[in-house]
């Protein structure tokens, strides 16, 4: 992934349904209303980590949308990105069914996706919601890779 230096960037993960994206909304919330400007991307195919952020609202992700289109190459990103509490941005990967295929492809395609389309300008920390089960290796890979 190539953002900028200045973004820090923040994943927290675990075990499923142990409070992760009530605990990483909280905590962006509160960096939020500090003034820092934030982006949260999804990571979980539940597609639940933005839903405190949008006052409970359930964001269509960028898998599915896609899906519905025929290629992430004809979806806008703001149809993607949404705003929610304090000005966060808020996006949601998708992905398969928990527990059925591969969550790292539809990760890495939409943050591919955020990447090319300017979703990491003026930012100054990107969270990722990682789900707690991951069934392949290549789930880390976006994250890992700065």
């Amino acid at each position: 992934m190539t953002t900028d230096a200045s973004i820090r960037q923040i994943a927290f993960y675990g075990k499923g349904g142990i409070g992760k994206s009530t605990t990483s909304q909280n905590t962006l919330a509160a960096m939020a209303e500090m003034g820092q400007r934030i982006m949260i991307v999804g990571c979980d195919p539940k597609a639940d980590s933005t839903r405190l952020m949008l006052h409970s609202k359930a964001q269509t992700t960028v898998l599915s949308l896609a899906a519905e289109r025929g290629a992430v190459e004809d979806l806008e990103l703001h149809e993607v990105m949404l705003t929610g509490f304090r000005g966060v941005k808020c996006v949601e990967s998708g992905g398969p069914e928990p527990g059925v295929g591969c969550a790292g492809r539809g990760i890495i395609t939409a943050i591919n996706f955020l990447e090319e389309n300017g979703a990491y300008q003026d930012l100054d920390f990107v969270s990722y919601d990682v789900l707690g089960d991951v069934v392949c290796g290549g789930f880390a890979m976006p994250i890992r890779e700065d």
